[in-house]
C-alpha cells in the first residue's frame, strides 16, 4: 500500500514537473522572439541613375538608413541612365531593387518585356516632374519651338528619353529629324547649355533637382511650360495615363521663377523589384524608405512626398509579398 501510494505521489510529481516545464516554454514563447524570421542578410544590388541626379542622391541617403536598420544587409549602389535601363537590370538579376518611373514599367509591361510578369513594387515614392531648360534669352517658349534647335534629350536607357519622345510627338515634332537630338544625361546638360553647345535640354526628376538650381546660380536660365501638351500626349497609348498635369511651385527654382508656377506634366517613381527578391529583405526595405522620409526629405525634398497612405498604389505593379506583410503590420 505505501508503495503504491509512493508510485502514484512520484507519477503527480513528473506530471506537474512536465506541466510546469511547458508552461515555462510557452511563457518564453510569448514574451521572447521565439521562432522570429531571421535578420536578412547577405548584399544587395540597387540601381539608381546618373550621379547628378535625385535617384542618385536618394540611393546614397537610404543606403545610410539601412545600413543601420538592416546591419547585416550589404547594399551596393549602381549608377545607371535612368528608368529604362534599371527595369532591365532588375529583371536580368544584376540589380535586386531599383527606381523606376510608372510609365516606364507600363511600356515595359505593355511591350511584352521578358520576365516582365515577374516585376513586383515595393512603394510609390515621389512624383517626378517634366522640365524643359533653355537658356534666359532663347526666343523657345512652346516645345514647338524647338524644331531645328539641339536639344538634349537623356540617355537611350533613361526614363527622360522616354517620355521626351512623347512630349516633342504631341508637340507635333519628328523626334529624330525635327530636332538635333544630343544624347546625354542631367551630369552632363548644364555644361553643354552653358558652353552653347546645345539650346535647351529635357529633365525628369523631383524637385528641386540640384544640378538645375546649380545651374541658376552662375546662368540666366528659363523653365518652358508643358502643360499645353496634356491631352496630346495621352492619345499615345495605354502608358501615357500615367502622365498627369501639375504645377511647378514658384519655389522649386527661386532664382528663375520670378515668383511664377510653371504648368508641366508628372510622373510617379516606384521602388521596384522582382517575385524573387526575399519577402524578408523587401519588408525591411519598405519599413526604411517610410520610416527614413523626413531626415532623407531633408536632404533632397522631393522624398518629403514619400507617404505612407499612397505608397501602396503601386500601379501598374502589384505588390511584392514582403511589402504587402509590411503595409498589413502598420495598418491603423
Amino acid at each position: 500500500m505505501v508503495t503504491a501510494h509512493l508510485r502514484i505521489g512520484r507519477r503527480r510529481a513528473v506530471q506537474a514537473a512536465v506541466a510546469a516545464a511547458v508552461a515555462l516554454a510557452l511563457l518564453l514563447w510569448w514574451l521572447l522572439p521565439f521562432g522570429k524570421a531571421p535578420s536578412p542578410q547577405g548584399s544587395v544590388s540597387f540601381a539608381t541613375g546618373v550621379p547628378t541626379g535625385v535617384y542618385a542622391r536618394y540611393g546614397e541617403l537610404l543606403k545610410r538608413y539601412l545600413a543601420k536598420d538592416l546591419p547585416d544587409v550589404d547594399v551596393r549602389l549602381q549608377s545607371s541612365e535612368g528608368s529604362v535601363q534599371n527595369i532591365r537590370r532588375v529583371i536580368s538579376g544584376e540589380a535586386g531593387f531599383t527606381i523606376a518611373t510608372a510609365d516606364a514599367v507600363a511600356t515595359y509591361l505593355d511591350r511584352g518585356g521578358r520576365g516582365a510578369d515577374r516585376l513586383r513594387a515595393c512603394a510609390r515614392l515621389y512624383d517626378d516632374y517634366m522640365q524643359l531648360v533653355v537658356p534666359a534669352g532663347s526666343p523657345v517658349e512652346r516645345t514647338a519651338d524647338l524644331r531645328g534647335k539641339r536639344v538634349a534629350i537623356g540617355q537611350k536607357g533613361s526614363g527622360v528619353s522616354l517620355i521626351t519622345g512623347r512630349l516633342l510627338t504631341a508637340a507635333g515634332l519628328d523626334p529624330e529629324k525635327d530636332i538635333e537630338p544630343v544624347e546625354v544625361g542631367i551630369d552632363k546638360m548644364p555644361d553643354l547649355l552653358r558652353q552653347g553647345k546645345i539650346d535647351a535640354f529635357f529633365w525628369s526628376g523631383g524637385l528641386p533637382t540640384q544640378a538645375v538650381s546649380d545651374l541658376a546660380d552662375d546662368f540666366g536660365i528659363r523653365l518652358v511650360q508643358l502643360g499645353d501638351l496634356v491631352d496630346e500626349l495621352h492619345t499615345q497609348g495605354a502608358a501615357t495615363r500615367y502622365y498627369r498635369a501639375a504645377v511647378m511651385p514658384a519655389d522649386a527654382y527661386p532664382e528663375v521663377q520670378n515668383g511664377k508656377a510653371v504648368r508641366t506634366i508628372a510622373v510617379a517613381n516606384l521602388l521596384v523589384t522582382t517575385e524573387r527578391a526575399d519577402p524578408g529583405l523587401t519588408e525591411g526595405i519598405t519599413r526604411t524608405v517610410i520610416d527614413s522620409r523626413d531626415r532623407i526629405g531633408s536632404r533632397v525634398h522631393a522624398a518629403q512626398l514619400v507617404d505612407l497612405r499612397t505608397a501602396i498604389f503601386t500601379d501598374p505593379l502589384e505588390l511584392h509579398e514582403g511589402a504587402r506583410h509590411y503595409y498589413g503590420s502598420v495598418k491603423p
